[in-house]
């Protein structure tokens, strides 16, 4: 994410926007207290759970202040209601060596991959961007090996 070029879908966005109300109000909160009940078992320079605090604390500031960049540097594109193409926003159906495979293609920083939600950037949602339904398309995963993959179906 070195260009910061965040493209994200409508519903990323959202998801982004959730997160950072939930931190920014009741995460907060919830490690300011903890912060607080750490300090009143005196001495902070042994205490673990003021650490812990603090550290936690510093974790979450982070993922604000990441979440709010993204949201003020994102595109959000919208997906095309009706187009034969794959675009970003678009579930592909492809069959991969025998196996039939569901892919969402967002931006990269709304991609997971234990969700079926690949980047645009990586190999795999890259070469599926503009093909159409019953294209063979090949691409190099992340590991190196060469994937060939039929367009079964597209949806927006």
């Amino acid at each position: 994410m070195a260009d910061n070029n965040y493209i994200l879908t409508q519903e990323g966005k959202e998801k982004l926007e959730e997160e950072l109300h939930y931190l920014e109000t009741e995460k907060r909160a919830e490690i300011g207290e903890r912060i607080k009940v750490a300090r009143e078992f005196g001495d902070i320079s042994e205490n673990s759970e003021y650490d812990d605090a603090k550290n936690e604390q510093g974790m979450m500031e982070a993922r604000i202040a990441e979440i709010s960049r993204i949201l003020s540097e994102a595109t959000v594109v919208n997906t095309p209601k009706r187009s034969n193409k794959v675009n970003i926003g678009s579930t592909v159906t492809v069959n991969m060596g025998g196996r039939e495979r569901v892919f969402t293609i967002v931006g990269g920083a709304e991609s997971d991959v234990a969700a079926g939600k690949i980047s645009n950037e990586s190999p795999v949602g890259s070469a599926l961007l503009g093909h159409k339904k019953g294209d063979t398309i090949e691409a190099t995963g992340p590991t190196g090996k060469d994937i060939t993959m039929e367009i079964l179906k597209i949806e927006h």
